[in-house]
């Protein structure tokens, strides 16, 4: 059951990079001259980063127009769900050993397309929070025994 009193709890850095490495999916989100985008790509924590995989395109001319980038992932179950938020820098992959290394990586392309460009997301700020899913309150209170409303 939700402990409706408090259904928010703000998760510590280590739980967060701990639920950033048990799901595959987020959602990168991008800048460029105050336009903002939001891109879904799957990808794999490697140390404290986020590495992806991408083609060619808007994705990759946007990080190289503004690398500042944020990232969200999350996850559910029918009792409740976690968010992470991470901000900080994105780069494409150019050194051999690095890319080798990342390479590596459990990412393959959902999609049959060429992704031979790796990027990092080199993390400078990671929050999360876990939500107890419940009840609307105000439901329980307009028709419950105690009337809000």
């Amino acid at each position: 059951m939700a402990d409706i009193t408090n259904p928010v709890t703000v998760l510590d850095e280590d739980h967060c990079w701990d639920l950033l490495a048990s799901a595959q999916v987020g959602r990168l989100a991008t800048a460029v001259d105050r336009t903002p985008e939001i891109f879904p790509v799957n990808y794999a924590v490697d140390g404290e980063s986020i590495v992806f995989r991408s083609a060619e395109g808007s994705k990759l001319l946007e990080i190289v127009l503004n690398d500042q980038v944020a990232f969200e992932a999350d996850g559910w179950t029918d009792d409740g769900g976690w968010s992470v938020i991470c901000r900080g820098s994105a780069s494409v992959v150019e050194n051999a050993e690095e890319f080798a290394r990342v390479e590596a990586l459990p990412l393959k392309p959902w999609v049959p397309t060429v992704k031979t460009n790796f990027v990092r997301i080199s993390v400078d700020e990671i929050t999360g929070r876990r939500f107890a899913f419940g009840p609307d309150p105000v439901e329980k209170y307009r028709y419950g025994h105690n009337k809000m409303l």
